[in-house]
């Protein structure tokens, strides 16, 4: 059976290939160049492929780990054409992605022993964080799950404003206070609620302000500390937000959060609008924190489950 048996429907298929089109023109644009008039993967071949990997956004780390998986297969096979490059370079990045994200699609999964099950969403302001928890719990509910939102990042009125639009959207209650309120207040009132209501799903989402990392961690550990008063081992997962447009940036915003709290998943957005997909091929592999969900537009189905064959069959096809 082919590594890159098509598991997708036809339409979430066609979002993927269309949302990664920018990545992937980019991408080919660069390789084309690399390999124009050679025959054979050498030296001079890889050496320009780590510099349009490294450009793609993939990383300078997990770069170094394709090229050096390449090498052993061209000191393997002693001689590679450039044609079976493409196909090499999607067998070797599939495979690093398995490293991290075990199984096929990797959604985060609510098991039936634990209601409600606590999810808290944290990454920095304009990411879409919201967004990605609004789309979330439309998931959730088509699944027949009943779903509270708390909303807890109470520094910007506009995020508890636009939290508030996608509850209405959903149909899913949404717990809240005024803008100022203490966070850990909100998270608290939330989870009390979403016992009485017994709910399958929270979505807690934080602010995400990253000035100071020692405040960050500060306020993340007493969200997490008063949720427990209620729920002994929530949050149950911590999901963070990662704009794929920002390329490298990315990667740091990922650093700061892992280093503020533990991090057990990743949603990378706006994937559509950029040529820089292949940073969620580094941020995987560099984090070892599983991608979960990816963003690749705007519509509410457009934040899809991430599966790497799926991924890799859609970048590199």
């Amino acid at each position: 059976m082919s590594l890159f048996k098509k598991i997708f429907s036809k339409e979430k298929k066609e979002n993927l290939d269309k949302g990664l089109e920018k990545s992937k023109s980019s991408f080919f644009d660069k390789m084309s160049k690399a390999v124009a008039g050679k025959s054979k993967v050498d030296e001079e071949v890889l050496d320009d492929l780590e510099d349009v990997l490294i450009s793609s956004d993939v990383g300078v780390a997990t770069t170094i780990k394709v090229i050096n998986r390449i090498e052993d297969r061209v000191a393997k096979d002693k001689y590679l054409g450039t044609d079976e490059l493409n196909k090499i370079l999607r067998e070797e990045i599939a495979a690093l992605l398995s490293e991290t994200n075990t199984g096929e699609a990797s959604e985060i999964h609510v098991p039936e022993n634990k209601k409600p099950y606590v999810i808290m969403v944290v990454g920095v302001n304009g990411v879409g964080k919201t967004t990605t928890i609004g789309k979330l719990a439309h998931q959730f509910k088509s699944k027949g799950k009943k779903v509270v939102l708390g909303a807890a990042d109470t520094f910007r009125a506009a995020a508890i404003d636009q939290l508030q639009i996608w509850a209405e959207r959903t149909e899913v209650p949404i717990i809240k206070q005024k803008m100022g309120s203490d966070p850990a207040s909100v998270a608290f009132d939330t989870v009390q609620s979403a016992v009485k209501m017994e709910a399958d799903v929270v979505l807690i989402d934080t602010a995400g302000r990253l000035h100071n990392k020692v405040n960050l961690m500060k306020e993340l550990t007493k969200v997490k500390r008063v949720m427990q008063k209620t729920i002994p081992d929530a949050p149950h997962e911590v999901l963070l937000v990662l704009d794929g447009s920002t390329g490298q940036n990315a990667f740091e915003q990922a650093k700061q959060f892992t280093a503020a709290t533990e991090v057990t998943s990743l949603a990378v957005t706006k994937l559509d609008g950029t040529a820089k997909g292949g940073v969620v091929i580094g941020i995987s592999d560099q984090f070892k924190i599983p991608v979960k969900y990816i963003g690749v537009g705007e519509g509410i189905e457009d934040l899809q489950v991430f599966n790497k064959y799926e991924f890799v069959d859609s970048f590199f096809k």
